[in-house]
């Protein structure tokens, strides 16, 4: 199995660094990770500056972009191949409910899903890397035990009758003889995000910082949240699919109704051809 690493917090990331190591002696794994922190960045690429791939002792290489970037530049030439598994992580910090649309983490393994490989984004719910070791040994259970339906999906994916798989984990941060199983799970949903933090800088100006996350607002039993607040490890399948498919209808007979220029012309055609 050849899996493409990446993430978001950057390539000298601890996380990076442990799920590197615990996924090595079960597949081939090349890392291609941002030079620097991109956190909340989702799904951004860089389009109007050139990308620079660089490599680090370790063999590890870095880019001056996105975690998107890294995972769409590898490839589409870089690396001189499809790769079965697309692999991000470890976060720095949970990635459920509304985070997984910010996250840089879910964007980097989504870049690989939309290219048509399986992929998979694994967080810690808390940050600081407490009990990484046991956060990245979850991670290879989890990518040993798809091994099989990832090459699978390998053997069937050029014929186009099958679909990729895109899976939202998160680890508690607990020792490992704490952890629970792993646990499918929803997404929650988190309250709006705390106010804006302003601030002056020494030039009178004043500084904006984004505030920090809101608490969960659905964190009831079947949610991420729930399954890993009792110390399981969430597997949540997402999809790229963002259409309300349920609204659908109501939208139709709503756009149906809005006045417009054409439907405006014909009625007063008519109006007049009955005058005459």
């Amino acid at each position: 199995m050849k899996i493409l690493l990446s993430n978001d917090d950057g390539y000298q990331a601890p996380g990076l660094q442990a799920l590197y190591h615990a996924l090595c002696d079960i597949a081939e794994v090349e890392v291609v990770a941002p030079e620097h922190n991109n956190s909340a960045k989702s799904n951004a690429l860089t389009l109007n500056a050139p990308l620079y791939v660089h490599t680090a002792h370790n063999g590890f290489r870095y880019v001056n972009g996105t975690p998107a970037d890294c995972v769409h530049i590898a490839l589409t030439g870089l690396l001189g191949y499809i790769p079965d598994l697309v692999v991000s992580g470890i976060n720095n910090g949970a990635n459920m409910g509304d985070d997984t649309i910010y996250s840089g983490t879910v964007g980097a393994a989504m870049e690989g899903y939309l290219f048509g490989v399986p992929a998979i984004a694994f967080s810690q719910t808390q940050k600081g890397w407490l009990h990484l070791d046991a956060a990245a040994e979850k991670a290879r259970e989890l990518v040993a035990f798809l091994a099989p339906s990832v090459s699978a999906y390998a053997q069937v994916a050029s014929s186009g009758h099958a679909q990729p798989w895109l899976l939202n984990v998160n680890v508690p941060c607990l020792p490992r003889e704490q952890l629970l199983g792993f646990k499918v799970a929803r997404l929650g949903r988190r309250h709006a995000a705390e106010r804006v933090i302003t601030q002056v800088n020494p030039r009178g100006e004043t500084m904006y910082w984004i505030g920090a996350a809101g608490p969960a607002k659905d964190d009831t039993e079947g949610t991420d949240f729930h399954a890993t607040e009792q110390g399981h490890v969430s597997i949540t399948p997402l999809q790229v699919d963002l259409t309300d498919h349920a609204r659908l209808a109501y939208w139709a007979q709503s756009a149906a109704q809005v006045p417009s220029l054409e439907r405006d012309a014909a009625l007063q055609a008519a109006l007049a051809s009955f005058a005459r």
